[in-house]
């Protein structure tokens, strides 16, 4: 089987595919020829001719559609890590904050924990070079961490006031698409899926196997903010759902004959049925929204054009053409929109992009000023776009995948004051100071403790003290007219405030765990989840 992939702004991989040459050469291809070398042999000056060419070739494949892209020898590496499920590193994530990496947490068994590099670390220097200042960024760490495995790399950390010397020998390090998994409540589990990765097929049995032991009935899986990834992984995840022979995606180019990708029966969430044909186990609540692409709406539309569960959420991102990777003999590599694809019931979900790169990339902001953030009646489809399902419900192609249950935005968080904390990096700064110094409490030794006491630590106090320190003060009279949207605010920010800090104190599932308290579409996911 052919393996193509299903690509986002950032989603990469490192499967390659066969560089296909024409038999002959266009007109086209002769000017471009002519040109560089008119260039090359009598511009003024001696020109950056791999500046150049690199230069032509974004030019030519934006001429394309948004989607086709190339990447330059120098970043194919970094680029396919995400979806690789792996990279080589020292094992850390970080944050810059007031000009110095911390490290927000270290990867258990990895290399930095190894040899005792904790998280609140503070980097300050690598390899004898300063990791300070104005001019640290993410490309520093990226240069300086990160490398092959088995190299050393010489890390002086300030700790608590002291200074320690760490020797770190890389490793792989690695990346996984599940960011959390648990009990919603008895009977429903709820999965997280941030990536459609070469790991994420395991990752989503371990989730299963785990949820069904403790009674898992109904399974929420989380496709919100999942840009996409590999197709062979996204249909052995609709896989997981379908019963034998039912098509779950097919492809067609103009030189890419269709392909159909069908249900091999295995699946280890198939629908359980009454006398009726009603699902009485195993169900199925599929969480997606504006920001879910590619693959993630492979797997919604194939579970919505199946009335194989219930879609929730907003109206998704529209993605739906396929790439192929071409590797190129300097080892770049182009990735090539060969295909469309197309869910069961005939739809393609790609949407218009004939205005341009730039007002594609704008389409999620011309939606809120619409107000199809808010408002279900304000989308309106094209009748002839119009197709059905398994069932007979109507949906529609054209431009992402619509849920079978809105749900709106939450617009009244933003307020002046959360915006300013927002833009000026408290909201991720200030949790992650409060940590690093409070890791000894005893009342922070594991959540549930957390859970108890975090009323008596006054965080959010604290915090507008910090925002007065930063000159981000209130305006009083404002809030005093708009007493609503202020109180729903303040309580969506101390609970972030506490998500945060139960971040950096025990991992990225405890943010989840938090915030599920204030995620209208989390609540309406578990509501539907047993109604008929």
């Amino acid at each position: 089987m052919i393996v193509v992939l299903l690509v986002s702004w950032s989603a990469a991989t490192v499967m390659a595919q066969p560089m296909i040459v024409p038999d002959t050469t266009s007109a086209g291809q002769l000017r471009v020829d002519e040109v560089m070398g008119m260039i090359d042999g009598n511009y003024v000056e001696r020109p950056d001719m791999d500046k150049m060419g690199e230069t032509a070739i974004n030019a030519m494949l934006k001429a394309l559609d948004p989607h086709s892209v190339y990447i330059p020898a120098r970043e194919v590496k970094r680029a396919n890590e995400g979806l690789q499920g792996n990279f080589e590193g020292v094992g850390v994530s970080f944050q810059i904050v007031s000009d110095t990496i911390v490290f927000t947490d270290v990867i258990a068994g990895g290399p930095s924990e190894k040899v005792g590099i904790m998280a609140g670390d503070r980097l300050l220097r690598v390899d004898g070079k300063p990791a300070t200042g104005d001019s640290i960024g993410n490309d520093f760490v990226f240069r300086h961490l990160r490398g092959e495995k088995g190299t050393e790399v010489v890390l002086d950390i300030l700790r608590e006031g002291r200074q320690y010397t760490f020797r770190v020998v890389r490793d792989k390090i690695p990346i996984y698409s599940i960011d959390t998994y648990f009990m919603a409540n008895d009977s429903t589990g709820y999965i997280r899926l941030t990536r459609f990765a070469r790991t994420s097929i395991d990752e989503f049995h371990k989730a299963m196997k785990s949820l069904k032991g403790q009674g898992m009935r109904g399974m929420i899986l989380d496709l919100r903010g999942n840009t996409g990834g590999f197709l062979d992984i996204a249909y052995r995840m609709a896989n997981e759902f379908l019963e034998r022979e039912q098509l779950i995606v097919y492809t067609m180019g103009r030189a890419s004959p269709r392909q159909n990708f069908r249900a091999n029966g295995r699946g280890g969430w198939k629908a359980v049925r009454g006398e009726d044909g009603s699902i009485v186990g195993n169900r199925l609540v599929v969480l997606i929204d504006e920001g879910s692409a590619s693959a993630s709406e492979i797997v919604s539309g194939a579970v919505q054009d199946w009335d194989r569960g219930v879609l929730v959420g907003r109206r998704s991102f529209g993605k739906g053409l396929v790439q192929r990777m071409f590797p190129m003999k300097d080892g770049g590599q182009v990735r090539l929109t060969t295909a469309r694809y197309y869910t069961p019931s005939g739809r393609c979900i790609q949407r218009p992009y004939d205005e341009g790169t730039d007002a594609y990339r704008k389409d999620v902001g011309q939606r809120m000023k619409h107000g199809e953030m808010v408002n279900a009646d304000s989308i309106h489809f094209v009748d002839s776009l119009k197709y059905t399902t398994a069932g007979g419900r109507i949906v529609y192609g054209g431009g992402g995948i619509m849920p079978d249950v809105f749900v709106p935005m939450d617009t009244m968080r933003l307020t002046d004051y959360f915006i300013s904390l927002r833009g000026n990096g408290l909201l991720n700064q200030f949790p992650l100071q409060w940590v690093n110094t409070h890791r000894a409490d005893e009342r922070l030794q594991n959540f549930a403790d957390f859970e108890s006491h975090y009323d008596q630590l006054g965080i959010d106090t604290l915090l507008a003290a910090e925002a007065e320190r930063h000159g981000i003060v209130r305006d009083r009279d404002k809030e005093a007219a708009e007493p609503d949207r202020t109180r729903h605010s303040d309580r969506y920010l101390s609970l972030l405030l506490k998500a945060q800090v139960a971040r950096y104190l025990y991992g990225i599932e405890y943010y989840y765990q938090v915030m599920k308290a204030d995620d209208e579409g989390y609540r309406r996911a578990c509501e539907v989840m047993w109604q008929d």
